[in-house]
């Protein structure tokens, strides 16, 4: 174990998970920009945060899918559709863990040589159906560097068991009452160990 934190973001759907580590991946790299133009060192060369994070796909209104999207390069390829064939259905959309495999395990691996901050967005539901995704997540979470996940609240899968029972994991809840205040808490325990 190393010194520097797992903290995972968990909360019922639609609690705003995402948005709270969209405010936090933007409040790092915001900082480190800053601190960069003080020293005069180029504020483009190595990006502090990298990693996945997921976006809902919309057509006229509607929800229809999830993409998952890598942080640095913008790559993005859709994980899960009401229109994707396939034998992994789950609430509706059809699952294609290709596009995990493709752009999750790519970015977490980049992310893991190149950044400072690994964050991945929305463990859970779809993401556990690629094996090389849980695999790129265990392989992330081993190495010391800060870490920011968000996680399905009620997943059973061992994944998201083994993460909360990690001793350097902080795992918080966004509720209506905290979710404007969690971006500044999560941000200032990352900050600690820098």
């Amino acid at each position: 174990m190393g010194i520097h934190p797992k903290i995972g973001i968990t909360g019922l759907p639609r609690s705003g998970k995402s948005a709270v580590l969209e405010k936090v991946m933007n409040m790092l790299i915001e900082e480190r920009k800053q601190e960069k133009r003080a020293r005069n060192d180029d504020p483009n060369a190595k990006p502090i945060v990298g990693g996945m994070k997921t976006q809902t796909v919309m057509e006229d209104g509607q929800r229809v899918g999830f993409e998952c999207v890598d942080i640095v390069t913008g790559d993005s390829a859709v994980m899960a559709h009401r229109e994707i064939e396939s034998r992994h259905r789950i609430l509706g959309y059809g699952i294609d863990p290709t596009a995990l495999d493709k752009i999750g395990v790519d970015a977490i691996q980049r992310t893991i040589e190149e950044c400072e901050i690994l964050v991945i967005d929305e463990i859970g539901k779809f993401s556990v159906e690629s094996e090389a995704f849980v695999e790129a997540v265990r392989e992330g979470l081993d190495r010391d560097m800060p870490t920011i996940l968000t996680l399905h609240k009620k997943s059973r899968h061992p994944l998201l068991q083994d993460i909360r029972r990690r001793d350097d994991a902080r795992i918080l809840e966004v509720t209506p009452v905290n979710r404007a205040l969690l971006p500044y808490k999560i941000h200032k325990l990352v900050r600690e160990t820098y």
